[in-house]
């Protein structure tokens, strides 16, 4: 069985492999090429749901609370910087989807727009990760035993059938699959 610790890893890799994507649809908008407006709107879709509403949740819910309670401060420590960055992660996430809809009304600064949040997403979340992987994850793994470990990655499969619904995870990994091979291919 896998570990929480290795679940949310993974994710992180499904998410490493989303930024690529959007970082080369902020090119292809810098270039002033034209990028499907459902391009924009399934970044957003991943972003939200997957990343915010499964990951993150995953992880304010489940992972955080327990090592509070093993006794890792949430305040001063990495617990309250990786709640901070979930926050700014949330604004610019924001920021696209609100430049996405003016691209779709032919605002001028969209592209720009979009393409700045969008680079700053993924530079947040590069070093988010890092952190994740490399500190806090690895502060858990001397923390919970192995019974915990399993627990928790128990209910993690159950908090994203409640909080994404039945088959969402394999769609959102499909559409994942998808831009990738329409944009990084081209």
């Amino acid at each position: 069985m896998n570990t929480a610790t290795g679940v949310l890893r993974q994710e992180h890799d499904a998410i490493l492999r989303m930024l690529e994507v959007a970082e080369a649809v902020a090119r292809q908008l810098d270039r002033g090429e034209n990028v499907p407006a459902d391009t924009l709107a399934g970044l957003l879709e991943f972003f939200r749901l997957f990343a915010d509403r499964c990951h993150h949740g995953k992880e304010e819910d489940l992972l955080f609370p327990l090592l509070e309670k093993k006794g890792l401060p949430r305040a001063g420590g990495p617990i309250g910087v990786m709640l901070g960055e979930h926050e700014d992660g949330r604004a610019l996430v924001g920021q696209m989807a609100a430049a996405a809809e003016d691209y779709g009304k032919s605002d001028s600064t969209a592209r720009r727009r979009w393409a700045e949040a969008a680079r700053g997403y993924a530079d947040l979340l590069r070093q988010h990760i890092h952190k994740e992987n490399n500190v806090l994850f690895m502060v858990a793994e001397s923390l919970l035993t192995d019974a915990e470990q399993a627990e928790l990655a128990r209910a993690f499969e159950r908090v994203e059938e409640e909080k994404l619904g039945p088959g969402t995870h394999e769609r959102l990994h499909a559409l994942m699959d998808r831009l990738a091979a329409q944009v990084l291919s081209s």
